[in-house]
């Protein structure tokens, strides 16, 4: 309050003592003394003109008051009068911009204009295919001084994967897998060619998440051949299509395996509860499969494991590994396929297959129960 008289004070006084006549400008601000002080912008900007207007000392005393006691000084506000050159009042200045009214019937969308509104539903489906062609050729000339005979063999796989995974619990994976190799060789005279590998297997795999990775789940693996199992020099089918089909219907929990940053990925089905059907249609084949004779169907109940791993730890280099055991404790059949790829180039690539097998029903020939089946082969290949 104090502050406020001396202000008011020192402004009187130097209106009066001016030799000149007050302006209209030092009249409103001799008015406006006794109301709260506003800060003037007109006062500012008249200091610093460089036009070389003489400057009032009313003028100087307010501007010291805006320095030296800026907490007497009440901000300006948008409905502040200001003064122009002649000292005149005019209108006051506003921030408000006029909004542009526009008529009702142009802000509406006229009658034949409709909008379309889409929803995408999400895609819980993914689809996936690997698919292989390789060749070798070997010639050997009759009369080549460490003899031997040519040979020429080709082998084809396709492997297609089909899954459903709605992000929350439920999962319903399907493979397919298709594989088919022939040889023909000069010291065959029987047949004309021989399959090396022959495959036709389905595997679907319906899970309800249970913890984290893992799942309840419900299994189902059938598999057969698409041709006749020969030998060399001898006429005698050793199996055939549906001969033997085998049929695994299997219940337990499955652990999804997702490590090292995705570069080891895949399943670990653990089965207490498993049923496998072996089916023979060749009569005559039924004792090479563990059926008795003249028996077309063999039923087993027991437990099964299956892993189906897939480890990449290059770019270029895949290793895809299934193991298959089912047991009935008194009957063993255990598979273990393993195929490492590769890659050279995005259509060029080797494959090492290494199949070891071990089958307690099937009708031994040697002093061993256990089977071996390896190739190495180079060719094209493509994935999707």
């Amino acid at each position: 309050m104090r502050t406020i008289l001396l202000y008011t004070i020192m402004t009187m006084v130097a209106v009066a003592v001016s030799a000149q006549e007050p302006t209209q400008q030092e009249q409103v601000q001799c008015s406006n003394l006794l109301l709260p002080l506003r800060y003037d912008a007109d006062i500012i900007k008249r200091q610093f003109s460089i036009e070389g207007d003489t400057i009032s000392l009313a003028d100087k005393v307010m501007t010291s008051t805006y320095l030296k006691h800026p907490e007497i000084v009440v901000p300006a506000t948008n409905d502040n009068t200001n003064n122009n050159d002649g000292g005149d009042v005019i209108e006051p200045i506003t921030n408000r911009p006029e909004v542009e009214k526009r008529p009702h019937e142009i802000m509406m969308p006229e009658a034949e204009d409709k909008i379309e509104l889409v929803v995408t539903k999400p895609n819980f489906w993914t689809f996936s295919g690997n698919y292989s062609l390789q060749f070798m050729q070997n010639y050997i000339s009759p009369n080549w001084y460490k003899s031997g005979n040519s040979s020429y063999s080709m082998l084809g796989a396709v492997t297609l994967q089909y899954n459903y995974n709605n992000k929350q619990r439920l999962k319903w994976d399907n493979m397919l897998e298709l594989k088919i190799g022939f040889q023909a060789t000069d010291a065959d005279t029987v047949n004309n060619f021989k399959t090396t590998e022959d495959l036709i297997r389905y595997t679907t795999q319906l899970s309800l998440q249970a913890y984290k990775k893992w799942y309840y789940a419900a299994q189902l693996i059938a598999s057969t051949q698409f041709t006749r199992g020969l030998k060399n020099n001898d006429a005698t089918i050793y199996s055939d299509f549906m001969s033997p089909f085998d049929l695994n219907v299997s219940l337990g929990m499955n652990y999804v395996v997702d490590i090292w940053n995705k570069k080891l990925t895949g399943n670990v089905l653990l089965a207490p509860l498993s049923y496998k059907m072996t089916y023979v249609d060749r009569v005559n084949l039924a004792t090479r499969f563990g059926l008795e004779e003249g028996k077309h169907m063999l039923n087993d109940v027991g437990s099964m494991i299956n892993i189906g791993l897939t480890w990449k730890p290059t770019d270029n280099i895949k290793w895809e590994t299934r193991f298959y055991t089912f047991t009935t404790y008194g009957y063993l059949q255990l598979e273990w396929e393993n195929t490492i790829n590769f890659q050279f180039t995005r259509y060029i690539s080797t494959k090492l297959f290494i199949y070891p097998r071990f089958d307690s029903h099937e009708e031994r020939t040697t002093s061993t129960y256990w089977q071996m089946k390896e190739y190495l082969s180079i060719g094209f290949a493509y994935s999707m």
